[in-house]
């Protein structure tokens, strides 16, 4: 607990040595070298729950777990259109019940591997190119991973090594980013984008973007970890992830909005869950998604919509479909979602930096899905050894964030979980959290 308390204390920290983020100039300086810094604090409690049995992947009633990670991002432009960054990361804490029991898990500041002490990861060190193609001249804003500068609407940007496929697919100007706006695991991604990563959410491999007048598109190729889940990455695309999204930016009533559509296809060592099952009923053995993985390619389709409807509320959606006879890969069990939510700023009530955000989530699965669950099959990170009434998941998550500082805010998070792990005859569970957040 003393070490999760100086982690949240660096939070502070931070926010005493961060300048105040100036407003940028149309024409915006090249920045040539940059330092910027974050940490994050959560606390995260759910209370007592209707649980008439548990699994080995069951979300227990009445415990409060903590989170904490630091982390820098350090960039260099070494030559024209070129940057260099790498994050090296302090994590430490666990989720509720190991990350285990929901499978829109509560805190996607929890990953899937939880340690008591802090630990050091190299989670990001990759080489970012822009190439210019012409039309108009742009600013970018510098920030993490970003080097302020001029550029062209019009360009080609390539992007390899080590990152997120959140980094350049599926984003959400309002539903991304865990350290600020919603915690939910499948409010931050679509929970159907079995996306490819290590435990930590990170992969190797490279992605190109295309962006032409109102267009973008973008593809990318990155290596699946070794084994579902699992914490090492492969290193020779022997198994693979292959994305695809086209991008449309629009303006209504003077409004901005984007729509997307992403594609992923995964081709690994997978297993169909009816093959686990008729090979535990074929020899009497237990049921094992390992026992019989083969080379197969898994594949999914979501849709991506974020509209400004006022100067300070905007509006957002999110649709998902993936195939359900095949157990997901890096991500967790989903085979169906849908999401809206909307994001108000506090302009209204004489806090125009402060944000409230309200989220409404289902997530589902697959005949095939259920009857793996119902038989006593343990998923990604649902299983209760027995699922006898099944329904979707149904999530509600409201947030408010105060900003204290220019660069330190805390936010109280409040969800709402019907039948978690799909399992009506479990919970609905409250889930309340506290985050504390310092950037520069």
């Amino acid at each position: 607990m003393t070490q999760k308390l100086l982690l949240a204390g660096a939070a502070g920290c931070l926010s005493l040595l961060a300048p105040p983020v100036a407003a940028q100039d149309a024409d915006q300086p090249t920045q040539n070298w940059a330092i910027h810094g974050q940490a994050t604090f959560v606390v995260q409690g759910v209370g007592g729950f209707a649980s008439p049995y548990s699994g080995p992947n069951s979300l227990a009633p009445k415990q409060v777990k903590e989170t904490a990670d630091a982390t820098l991002f350090l960039g260099a432009r070494p030559w024209a259109g070129g940057e260099i960054w790498v994050n090296p990361e302090i994590d430490q804490g666990f989720g509720l019940s190991n990350t285990l029991g929901v499978a829109g898990f509560p805190s996607a500041e929890a990953y899937k591997v939880g340690r008591s002490n802090p630990y050091f990861r190299l989670q990001r060190l990759f080489v970012r190119q822009t190439i210019g193609l012409g039309g108009a001249q742009e600013a970018v804003a510098p920030g993490p991973n970003q080097l302020g500068g001029m550029r062209d609407a019009n360009r080609i940007v390539i992007t390899a090594g080590k990152f997120g496929v959140g980094d350049i697919f599926d984003s959400n100007a309002y539903a991304h980013d865990p350290r600020s706006d919603f915690l939910n695991w499948s409010a931050v991604d679509a929970g159907t984008f079995d996306y490819a990563a290590d435990a930590w959410g990170y992969s190797t491999g490279a992605a190109i973007e295309y962006y032409q007048g109102a267009w973008t598109l973008r593809v990318g190729a990155f290596n699946l970890s070794k084994v579902p889940n699992g914490e090492t990455l492969e290193r020779d695309f022997s198994q693979f992830q292959l994305d695809a999204e086209i991008e449309h930016r629009h303006s209504i009533a003077g409004h901005p909005g984007a729509v997307r559509v992403t594609l992923f296809r995964n081709h690994g060592r997978f297993s169909r869950y009816d093959d686990a099952l008729a090979l535990a009923a074929a020899t009497g053995g237990p049921i094992d998604l390992a026992l019989t993985r083969r080379p197969m390619t898994r594949i999914g389709v979501h849709f991506n919509l974020e509209q400004e409807l006022t100067g300070t509320l905007g509006v957002f959606a999110r649709a998902g479909i993936a195939d359900g006879a095949i157990e997901p890969y890096d991500f967790t069990d989903i085979d169906r979602t849908a999401q809206i939510g909307a994001l108000l700023h506090g302009a209204g009530w004489g806090r125009k930096d402060d944000r409230i955000g309200l989220a409404l989530i289902a997530n589902g699965i697959s005949a095939e899905h259920r009857h793996f669950l119902a038989s006593g099959g343990i998923g990604v990170l649902v299983g209760d050894g027995k699922l006898p009434d099944a329904g979707a998941e149904e999530i509600a998550e409201l947030f408010y964030a105060v900003r204290i500082t220019p660069a330190f805010e805390a936010t109280v998070d409040a969800q709402h979980i019907a039948n978690p792990g799909y399992n009506r005859e479990r919970g609905p569970a409250n889930v309340l959290a506290l985050r504390l957040h310092a950037a520069f």
